[in-house]
C-alpha cells in the first residue's frame, strides 16, 4: 500500500472517529429521552443499553429529572471513551502526516489504551448509581441496585492492555528510528 493511500485512509479514519464521538454522545442522550424507541431498536451504549433492557415497560416512563440524571451518569464513562477516541483521532492525524514512528504517536496510542480501561472502570462504578436513579420512583420491592461484570468488559480491558503494550513498543521503535536518523 502506497504512502499516499495510507495517509488518505488515516485522514478518513480521523474523520470517522470524530463522527463516532459525536454520534455516541447524541445516541446516548436520545436513548434516555426516548427510552421506548431505544429499547425497541437496541440503541444505546453499554451502560445505557443494559439499564434500559432491564427495566419493565412501565418503568421506561421516567421523570424529566431522572432522564437528565441518567444522561449525565451514562455520559461519564462515555466521556472517558470519547477522550480515548480523540487521542486515536490525533494518532490518525499524525499517521496522515507520515509520522509513523514519532514519540507523540506512541503517547496518543498509550492514552487511548488507558482511557479504554478507564471507560470500563467508570461504566462499572456508574451502574449502581444509575440503577438507583431510574428505579427510585418504583414501589418498595421493585427498586434495584445493579452491578454487572460482562464479557465485553473483559475484552475491552484486554484490548486496552494490548494497546498500552503496543504503545510502549511504538515508543521504543520511535527511539530506535531517531537514533538511526542521527547516523544517516
Amino acid at each position: 500500500m502506497g504512502t499516499n493511500r495510507l495517509a488518505l485512509y488515516s485522514q478518513r479514519m480521523a474523520a470517522v472517529t470524530l463522527v463516532l464521538i459525536v454520534a455516541m454522545m447524541g445516541i446516548n442522550a436520545a436513548a434516555w429521552l426516548f427510552p421506548g424507541f431505544a429499547s425497541e431498536y437496541g440503541l444505546g451504549f453499554s451502560l445505557t443499553e443494559r439499564q434500559l433492557s432491564s427495566l419493565a415497560d412501565g418503568a421506561l416512563r421516567l421523570a424529566g429529572w431522572q432522564s437528565l440524571g441518567a444522561i449525565l451518569l451514562t455520559s461519564i464513562p462515555l466521556l472517558a471513551l470519547a477522550v480515548g477516541l480523540a487521542n486515536l483521532r490525533q494518532l490518525f492525524n499524525r499517521y496522515a502526516r507520515g509520522q509513523y514512528f514519532s514519540s507523540e504517536a506512541a503517547v496518543y496510542l498509550g492514552r487511548t489504551g488507558h482511557t479504554v480501561a478507564l471507560w470500563v472502570l467508570l461504566d462499572f462504578l456508574c451502574e449502581p448509581l444509575l440503577s438507583v436513579l431510574v428505579t427510585i420512583n418504583e414501589p418498595v420491592g421493585q427498586r434495584l441496585i445493579t452491578l454487572s461484570v460482562t464479557a465485553p468488559s473483559f475484552v475491552a480491558l484486554f484490548l486496552a492492555a494490548c494497546i498500552a503494550i503496543i504503545a510502549r513498543i511504538l515508543s521504543q521503535a520511535s527511539e530506535v528510528d531517531s537514533e538511526n536518523r542521527t547516523f544517516v
